[in-house]
């Protein structure tokens, strides 16, 4: 009888370690939709590090043009349409999440430092921050059926 609680330890450590080392590298690939659902972003690998870019958007054009990223900090690439554009870039997988990539917000023309974590089977938690990761936004993302 005294060897419960010793079990029980073991098996709430193997438990919590699963979660933390049970996800697979490439459980991001995919279509998501962005927390406001006016856009989806395809998630891909390439040359073992994951990538994001935008394949659709509730509204992709204004009075019959694309919807440009005007917003840019880089001046030359104020021209280009946001449909189509990568969005996240270069991040790599580490412990149960994909980290040391950045984000690029369309929205204010600015990249962020980023990691992403999934919440559950349906749901991608998206953090941005600058500098320190304490500091900043985590917004979720839901998979696309």
């Amino acid at each position: 009888m005294k060897n419960y609680p010793k079990l029980l330890v073991v098996l709430l450590l193997m438990t919590f370690s699963s979660f933390a080392y049970g996800q697979n590298p490439d459980d991001i690939l995919g279509e998501w939709y962005t927390t406001e659902k006016d856009a989806k972003i395809e998630i891909f690998k390439d040359q073992n590090k994951y990538h994001g870019r935008i394949i659709w958007m509730d509204e992709p054009e204004i009075d019959g043009k694309p919807v440009l990223d005007e917003n840019n900090s880089d001046k030359s690439k104020r021209n280009r349409p946001i449909l189509g554009m990568k969005l996240l870039e270069d991040f790599k997988f580490n412990d149960g999440k994909w980290e040391d990539g950045t984000i690029y917000d369309p929205r204010n023309g600015k990249n962020y430092s980023c990691t992403l974590r999934k919440k559950n089977d349906q749901t991608l938690e998206v953090r941005g921050y600058v500098g320190v990761s304490l500091i900043g936004r985590t917004v979720e993302w839901t998979k696309a059926k």
